[in-house]
């Protein structure tokens, strides 16, 4: 054997190794418990139950966990996403504020992120905007334009469904000038950022009501979406011509592109409701509120859509 096929063997034997041993440790830590009663385990309890749309039983799981360990952050932070889901956004911010407070230097974004979809549930996309801008101006701050432009279209995105288009465009061209930043940004994803500013043009003349504008907007996404040739953002043009019919009035169109995106989508799905609706198809609507309100994600989309759902069900639902 040689001393070069040798040292390739080595050189395998100890990549295995570590791949092994990452392995472990991420089995470890997804399998990780606290123990029972504990506030951790509480918590983590609730978690599950909120995410299965039972608010109520996870708050109740919440409270004896903040009994228990006043100081913990993920049991306020969990509390006040489970009570902006059930709708009671006032008592949500206080614990989302509380979080923020105890908030380490890892988890103060996240914080400040739930805080300003809390904001959003209400459609004050204004007090939204404060927590959004520090998070994107502290991206700039450390050069990484990607994702400090991904926030800026997190923020333009709750201006548009909070229904402020000219907002909603200003961040939406702030996200695409800072990504272009990225000095080394590659043609693929030159391309794809043009097709999220495009898209996002789209929507905002669709909503200004300007159809021939969005349409030409459209136009211009597709092809830099097919210049970009990225597979995983192909799901999102459905969305788009389906967004764009239905604020130009086109339902049917609407609901025949708007079926085709993501069905896990809470502001699509509630987009498909009041296509329905304004085509007469009332059952068809509501089943569409109601998968709505079966989404439990704290999250831009379901600010705008759970709200509506909830409204469109009555109180009750």
């Amino acid at each position: 054997m040689s001393g070069t096929t040798l040292t390739k063997m080595l050189h395998a034997i100890f990549v295995g190794l570590l791949l092994l041993q990452f392995s472990f440790a991420q089995q470890q830590q997804e399998e990780k418990t606290y123990p029972p009663g504990s506030p951790q385990d509480l918590v983590q309890q609730g978690v599950k139950l909120n995410s299965a749309g039972k608010q109520d039983d996870a708050i109740a799981l919440y409270k004896q966990a903040i009994e228990k360990a006043p100081g913990l952050f993920d049991a306020h932070l969990e509390m006040g996403i489970a009570l902006d889901l059930k709708g009671d956004y006032g008592q949500a911010r206080k614990h989302l504020e509380r979080a923020l407070d105890l908030a380490t230097t890892d988890t103060r974004a996240q914080a400040m992120r739930s805080l300003a979809f809390s904001y959003a549930f209400e459609g004050k996309a204004g007090k939204a905007a404060e927590y959004e801008k520090q998070l994107f101006e502290n991206r700039v701050q450390n050069a990484d334009w990607q994702r400090a432009g991904e926030m800026c279209n997190e923020l333009a995105r709750i201006y548009l469904e909070s229904g402020d288009a000219e907002h909603a465009y200003k961040w939406y061209k702030t996200g695409y000038d800072t990504a272009s930043r990225k000095s080394d940004l590659s043609d693929a994803d030159k391309s794809l950022w043009l097709f999220r500013w495009e898209s996002a043009q789209a929507r905002v003349a669709a909503r200004k009501g300007k159809p021939a504008d969005a349409l030409h907007h459209v136009a211009a996404a597709k092809d830099a979406l097919d210049k970009a040739n990225n597979a995983d953002q192909a799901k999102f043009y459905p969305y788009l011509t389906g967004y764009v019919a239905f604020y130009n009035g086109d339902y049917k169109t609407a609901i025949a592109d708007l079926q085709k995106a993501d069905q896990h989508d809470p502001l699509i799905l509630a987009l498909l409701g009041e296509a329905y609706e304004n085509t007469g198809g009332a059952a068809q609507a509501k089943d569409y509120y109601r998968k709505v309100l079966e989404v439990n994600a704290h999250s831009p989309q379901n600010a705008w859509a759970r709200p509506l759902a909830r409204k469109k069900l009555g109180a009750g639902a």
